[in-house]
């Protein structure tokens, strides 16, 4: 059986937030670039993405160990 460490599960979870954030990435583009925009739709995403950007970066400061000052 093969067992996975908590930090090889944070880079998984970071790896599938990337994922969604790239994907957001190409939705809002696309939105964006349409004729008929839905503001309220263009604003979700955007927040959605803000969100996952943030989560990304307090994943990584979990795998970065700390310095000793």
């Amino acid at each position: 059986m093969m067992q996975t460490t908590d930090g090889e599960v944070l880079r998984q979870r970071i790896d599938q937030l990337h994922l969604e954030h790239r994907d957001l990435d190409d939705v809002i583009s696309r939105l964006s670039q349409s004729a008929v925009q839905d503001q309220l739709q263009l604003q979700r995403l955007k927040k959605r993405k803000l969100y996952l950007k943030d989560q990304i970066a307090q994943l990584e400061r979990l795998l970065t160990p700390d310095i000793p000052a």
